[in-house]
């Protein structure tokens, strides 16, 4: 009996803790792997230079502006700003390039197709978080 209850316990709090704990499974993602896997070879050859293979950056202090007054690339793995902005607006920033924000970044858009820079963005966006993807589609990550 006392090993009946002591295990009801158990269950209880296993039941309580999943509930807190629940996170997005990368199935409920907007990409798919096959996404990521075509993305990580276009972010490697197009992005990585700047933004690090892994896209964690390559500078510590990406906040901090350069000599020339710009910006450094930023880390787009859900430790910077990225996941503040909409995916139409990763997408226009991946075409138009980030000279109007203050950055270098070249634009994309006659070097690479939309799918190619969706993927390009599934593969970083798959490097964040759980917990920063569900507050990227709380905040309308996707409209």
């Amino acid at each position: 009996m006392k090993y009946l209850f002591l295990t009801l316990l158990l269950l209880i709090f296993a039941g309580c803790s999943a509930e807190q704990s629940a996170k997005v499974e990368p199935s409920e993602r907007w990409y798919t792997s096959e996404d990521v896997r075509v993305g990580q070879k276009v972010f490697l050859q197009n992005c990585a230079v700047c933004h690090g293979n892994q896209a964690q950056g390559l500078v510590k202090d990406w906040k901090q502006t350069l000599a020339d007054g710009s910006y450094p690339a930023p880390p787009l793995n859900g430790t910077a700003h990225a996941w503040h902005h909409p995916l139409k607006i990763l997408l226009r920033t991946t075409q138009n390039g980030g000279v109007p924000l203050g950055g270098k970044m070249p634009g994309f858009k006659g070097k690479l197709s939309q799918s190619e820079q969706l993927a390009a963005i599934a593969y970083f966006q798959s490097f964040w978080p759980d917990k920063v993807y569900q507050a990227w589609l709380e905040l309308d990550g996707l409209k």
